[in-house]
């Protein structure tokens, strides 16, 4: 494997990108008031293909940074490591794109030290995880299970703020940090703002206004808004197109609220346009073209949600 070691020449030019590119995410300099989204192209969605491939896309969605996810949903994490740092770091600067996330949910919340510090080489401020702890709680448990899971983060946190990195826990189905409350309490008790929240709408009931609140609830906890609907789910074998009802647009998920909510609260963090293939692995559609051409179909629905809420 070749060494991940990484120039320091190398290190200042990646973590000058992401400055840029955390600049670009927050609104372009023209003093234009109107809400935008802020997208970022996830790996996971063309399976297997090579970062070579991949990294080209990023622009074609409006997308400046990349998240990069590891087997089973993509293998681009393990791509870097294959590749090497500095022969990664100059994929990234001839395709203009940083690398903006890692998703890690096979580390888990309490196995991200190592890969926060190799995240910080690249100037890479942002980590994508599940939480850790009983499931199923409610009411004063749920809160103290919470509030436990928090203690344990209390040293990776230390870590996360030594990096500038920002932990983000996702909302994931049979997890401990999984329904609305769970999410409150996680902002509300936690020791660090280097811990934010990753919101999927999937894994909750799909009822917009719901929804929506939860969005306003959060306000400046969340970090990452997928794009992903329930749809008929993701877990069984079915036809391409009954997949593709996960994707914003094309389910009976209405967006819109929930577009009119992360105005209201200003969101400035990214967006994914999303969905789980089955089985895992492979891409959301036959090549990286048609893949493309379907995140920027729900891209494009979200963009006219916007418009709608700049009318206003």
């Amino acid at each position: 494997m070749p060494n991940p070691a990484i120039n320091r020449r190398t290190f200042h030019a990646l973590a000058a990108g992401a400055i840029g590119a955390g600049l670009w995410s927050a609104g372009h300099a023209d003093g234009t008031k109107k809400f935008q989204l802020n997208y970022m192209l996830p790996s996971c969605m063309y399976g297997y293909l090579p970062l070579a491939e991949i990294l080209p896309e990023a622009k074609k969605i409006g997308a400046k940074t990349i998240d990069v996810w590891p087997k089973v949903h993509g293998d681009q994490r393990e791509q870097i490591d294959e590749l090497g740092a500095d022969q990664f770091a100059a994929m990234l600067k001839e395709n203009d794109v940083t690398l903006g996330c890692i998703t890690q949910y096979k580390l888990g919340p309490f196995g991200l030290q190592d890969e926060m510090r190799f995240a910080q080489r690249f100037g890479c401020q942002l980590m994508v995880t599940g939480g850790s702890g009983p499931k199923d709680l409610q009411g004063s448990d749920l809160k103290k299970a919470v509030a436990d899971f928090l203690e344990k983060m209390k040293p990776h946190l230390e870590v996360a703020e030594e990096t500038g990195v920002t932990i983000a826990i996702e909302n994931h189905a049979n997890n401990l940090i999984f329904e609305p409350d769970s999410l409150k309490w996680l902002l509300e008790l936690r020791p660090s703002k280097n811990l934010a929240i990753a919101l999927a709408p999937y894994h909750l009931p799909q009822d917009p206004q719901q929804l929506a609140q939860l969005i306003r609830d959060l306000q400046e906890g969340l970090i990452m808004f997928y794009a992903w609907e329930h749809g008929n789910g993701c877990h069984k074998p079915m036809p391409t197109e009954q997949q593709l009802l996960q994707m914003p647009g094309r389910g009976s998920l209405d967006f819109q609220p929930m577009i009119e909510a992360l105005a209201e609260i200003n969101y400035q963090g990214w967006t994914e346009v999303f969905m789980h293939p089955v089985p895992r692995g492979i891409p959301i559609l036959p090549t990286a073209k048609e893949t493309t051409d379907e995140i920027n179909r729900g891209r494009s629905y979200l963009d006219q949600c916007v418009a709608k809420v700049n009318q206003i």
